[in-house]
């Protein structure tokens, strides 16, 4: 039986750990996108603060690799959508 390279056990020991930083963010901003839609719904005052930390949350799940960079970007620009149209 081969050995198994240095490399690969790092790969092996990092696989779980980024999977689960990358999970922790997929989840926080689908439930700041969630809260943020519920707010625009409701026509609540909150409504400008709650897009504002959906957009944080997105980015930050872009910077840890969560979410694709441009699939960001579209969940921000319906978020906003919405909003001028609730408000309109």
């Amino acid at each position: 039986m081969a050995k198994k390279k240095r490399s690969a056990l790092k790969r092996i020991r990092q696989a779980p750990r980024r999977a689960a930083i990358k999970t922790l963010a997929r989840s926080a901003s689908r439930t700041a996108v969630k809260t943020a839609r519920a707010a625009i719904d409701s026509k609540s005052d909150g409504a400008a603060d709650a897009v504002k930390a959906a957009a944080s949350a997105l980015d930050k799940a872009v910077k840890r690799g969560g979410i694709h960079k441009n699939a960001a970007a579209r969940r921000k620009s319906r978020l906003a959508k919405r909003t001028r149209t609730a408000t309109a």
